[in-house]
Formats: structure tokens, C-alpha cells, sequence
């Protein structure tokens, strides 16, 4: 009966059906982006620069968790959607429950690694003695709420893999409300400074997760959560980390990066220099948040026709996405690149580091107009269930590109060489993703000739459903 179910995705009008999923999803993301910049401004106005600097440190540990939370989400909506493509719904509801749990797990794991000495883990992240006690504050109260960050992170994923954007849309608009009432509560009326970011980011996070398991309870879901669902399955966990692994290793990839550009920035530029990079993190939330959304709602789309074996309308999606994608990187250019005083001053009135800040603004986005296609072209790989090609997409700008440039730079240019290396290493990444992509699009084309569907096809989803 599970097989004979409905869904949104199984419609042919793919441009409407892209512009359906995005909207919620922009609103939702939008919303939730303002977890980290509400916190930034407040920061910012009542605390101060060190207390941006804190932030900043503690930065890649939440992009470690929301790695985690991606690893599970991208990983299992990515199988879900194309589980569903191919009408076998309860095989969906088992790659859920595995999701589910290995996620708690994993969280589990990072909490009691970061919780065992925090000050070794800071300073070896780049805090100075001052920035230190304002980076243990933060850090230490968020990684105590990892799970409810993680857990709502995964379901944003693998709801809207089954085709329902609207949840995972409010989920997000209440937990931002919810942040940026609570830091009002306790930066401004009960002066917690940094602390007080932490508890309103951890209380509102678990708003979303309560809000979430309220969905499912109703009934109302498409796919359901069933307790036996959430015994790990080997076959079924190999075939969420393969897809998975490539988001988690693109975001730790980032961690480590965001640590060693910490450190340059501590050796060139002092602890302005890393509030300077704390801002221009924030602001570039927001610069790739559109093409995020698209590639986002296009993956739901692209792997349900892609399991379906619909191969024109899968080509069409893609099409759509990349075309839309770029048009709101080239707007993002212009306004980041030629006014980037606009955006730095909601953060600080801070002369010197709005100036400095700007001045690093024009050097980290100049290519920021390549950023659409980049992120598309990743996300059409997990899409379609290519891990080889999902993971070098995915780690290669952090990892390959990024990490040498920023240490190799400033021997020449200072300062200005950790600025520069964001744009070379995003034209020499999109460049990877466009060689890899083209050969992909022709298999497309060959197939769409043919029309003939081939299942599910990534490695490790073999696994046969249980009588």
C-alpha cells in the first residue's frame, strides 16, 4: 500500500515545481541564517570585537556540527528521494530511521571530544588570552545542545526529500524568531554577553526539533518513524555515507580551513583581523544562501526523476537551477563587491574594523558570481547518488585549493594573501566542477534518447526490503 502513495515530485511542470520547493525553502533558510548574524549583531553592539572574535573561533566546531547534521540529512534525503523515484516507500521509511540514529550517535561522539578540554581546543584554533574566555563561554554551552543543531539540520533535509518544503520552512522561522527574542532576553536585559547567544541558539534549536517530532507524531508526514526502523542497517548506513560523507568532508574540510585562517589571520593581522573574517563568514551566509536553496529544492526533484528514470526532466532541472543559481551570484557580486559597507555596519560601528572588514570584502567575493554553478554542480552529483564525484566536488575548493593557498599567500602579500586565495580557489574549483559535470550531462542526454529507467544505481543500495 506504502507503494501506491502520491507525491508532489511526480510532476512535469519542473520549473514551477523548483520555484514551489525554493520559496519555503529561501523563507526557512533566510530565517535560520539569522541563528549566527542575530547573535553577531548583538555580539557586535553590547559586547564588542573580542567577543565577535570569540564567535568566530568557536565558528568551525558549529561547522563541524552542521556537518553532521548534513552527512545524515543530504546523505539519506538524497536515497529517500530517489527510494520514493522508484515507488518503494518502505525502504524510505527505513533509510529515515537509520538517519535518525546515526545522527543522535555521532553528536554524541563530538560532544564529549569538544566538552573533554575546551581551552586546548581553542587555542589551538587561533585564540588569543583575550578572545579565550569569550570563545570558552560560547562554545562550551553550544556543543552541550549538539543534537537539537544536528537533528534539525538532518530532517530539513530529509523532510523536504519527500517533496514537503513548508515544514522544514516553519521549523527554521521558529526557531530564528525564537533566537533573536531570547537574545534580546538575555544579551540586552540580562547582560549574559556571550553566553546568553549560546542559551537563545540551543533553546531555539530545540523549538525546531519539538516542532519537527510534532510532525511526525501527527501523522501527517509522508514517510513515517517507526521504532524498528531505527536499528542500524549496515546496508542501508553505507548507502546514506556514501552519498553523506561528501557533505561532512566538504564542512570539516571548511573547519579546518576556517582554523588555519584563524591562525594566519592571529600571526598578519591580530584579533581585528579575526572579528574582520568573523563578519565577512556572516555576510557570505547570506551571499550563498540563494544558490544553497536552489540546489537544495533541485535535489528532491532531480533524484526523484532521476530513480524514475525520467532523464529530460531530470536535464531540465538541472538547466533551471544552474541558470538561476548564477543570476543570484552575479547580484550578490555586485552589491558585495562594490558596497560592502552596507552589509559590514548591521554588524559594528566599529571604524576601524568596518574598514578593514570592507577592505577584505572586496578580495574573499570577487568571484563570487562562479559561487552559483559551483554549489549546483555539487549538489547534482548527491542528487543522483555519485559519491566519487559528490566527494572531490565537495572537499576539493576547503581542502585542495583553499588550505594551500592561505598558507602559501601572505608570504607574498600579508594580509592581502589570506583575502585573495577565497577567489582563486573558488574559479579553480568551479572550473573542477564544470570538467566533471560535462560528461555527466552527455550520459544524460544519451539516456534521454532512450528513456529507459535504471533504478536506484548508487553503490551500497542493494539492500532488499524485509518481508
Amino acid at each position: 500500500m506504502n507503494a501506491e502513495r502520491t507525491n508532489v515530485l511526480d510532476d512535469d511542470r519542473i520549473g514551477r515545481l523548483l520555484l514551489a520547493l525554493s520559496l519555503p525553502s529561501f523563507t526557512g533558510m533566510f530565517v535560520m541564517t539569522l541563528y549566527n548574524v542575530v547573535d553577531t549583531i548583538f555580539i557586535g553592539h553590547y559586547v564588542g570585537s573580542l567577543g565577535i572574535a570569540g564567535l568566530s573561533i568557536v565558528f568551525p566546531i558549529q561547522v563541524l556540527t552542521m556537518g553532521i547534521g548534513q552527512m545524515a540529512g543530504m546523505g539519506g534525503a538524497s536515497l529517500v528521494s530517489r527510494l520514493i523515484g522508484a515507488r518503494d516507500t518502505a525502504k524510505a521509511e527505513r533509510a529515515l530511521g537509520n538517519a535518525l540514529v546515526f545522527t543522535l550517535i555521532i553528536s554524541a561522539v563530538l560532544m564529549a571530544g569538544a566538552l573533554l578540554n575546551p581551552d586546548w581546543w581553542l587555542r589551538l584554533m587561533g585564540a588569543s588570552e583575550a578572545v579565550l574566555p569569550y570563545a570558552r563561554d560560547y562554545m562550551t554551552i553550544i556543543i552541550m545542545g549538539v543534537f537539537f543543531q544536528t537533528f534539525a539540520m538532518s530532517h530539513n533535509f530529509l523532510i523536504r526529500a519527500t517533496g514537503n518544503a513548508r515544514v522544514p520552512m516553519v521549523g527554521m522561522i521558529i526557531g530564528a524568531l525564537s533566537n533573536m527574542g531570547l537574545d534580546a532576553l538575555f544579551i540586552v536585559v540580562l547582560g549574559m554577553g556571550v553566553k546568553g547567544a549560546a542559551v537563545a541558539t540551543v533553546i531555539s534549536q530545540l523549538f525546531t526539533c519539538l516542532f519537527y517530532l510534532r510532525y511526525y507524531a501527527s501523522g501527517k508526514s509522508f514517510l513515517k518513524i517507526h521504532l524498528q526502523n531505527m536499528k542500524i542497517r549496515w546496508d542501508i548506513l553505507k548507502s546514506i555515507l556514501s552519498i553523506g560523507i561528501s557533505s561532512f568532508a566538504r564542512t570539516a574540510a571548511q573547519s579546518l580551513t576556517v582554523v588555519f585562517v584563524n591562525i594566519t589571520l592571529l600571526n598578519f593581522g591580530g584579533d581585528l583581523a579575526i572579528s574582520a573574517y568573523g563578519l565577512i563568514q556572516r555576510v557570505m551566509i547570506f551571499a550563498l544562501m540563494p544558490s544553497v536553496v536552489i540546489g537544495q529544492a533541485m535535489q528532491p526533484i532531480l533524484g526523484f526523476n532521476y530513480g524514475a528514470g525520467r532523464y529530460d526532466r531530470a536535464l531540465r532541472v538541472i538547466k533551471i537551477a544552474i541558470i538561476a543559481a548564477t543570476v543570484y551570484s552575479v547580484i550578490a557580486f555586485c552589491a558585495l563587491y562594490f558596497v560592502p559597507e552596507l552589509s559590514v555596519r548591521a554588524f559594528t560601528s566599529d571604524t576601524q574594523l568596518v574598514i578593514l572588514t570592507a577592505h577584505a570584502s572586496r578580495r574573499i567575493f570577487f568571484a563570487t558570481y562562479l559561487l552559483g554553478f559551483l554549489i549546483v554542480g555539487s549538489i547534482i552529483f548527491q542528487a543522483i547518488g555519485k559519491a566519487p564525484q559528490a566527494f572531490i566536488t565537495a572537499v576539493t575548493r576547503p581542502a585542495l585549493f583553499l588550505l594551500p593557498l592561505v598558507i602559501l599567500l601572505p608570504n607574498f602579500w600579508q594580509l592581502d594573501g589570506v583575502w585573495l586565495a577565497f577567489p582563486i580557489a573558488d574559479a579553480l574549483t568551479a572550473a573542477l566542477v564544470l570538467v566533471l559535470l560535462i560528461p555527466q550531462i552527455r550520459v544524460f542526454r544519451r539516456k534521454e534518447m532512450r528513456q529507459v529507467p535504471v533504478g536506484i544505481e548508487p553503490a551500497g543500495e542493494s539492500f532488499e526490503a524485509e518481508p
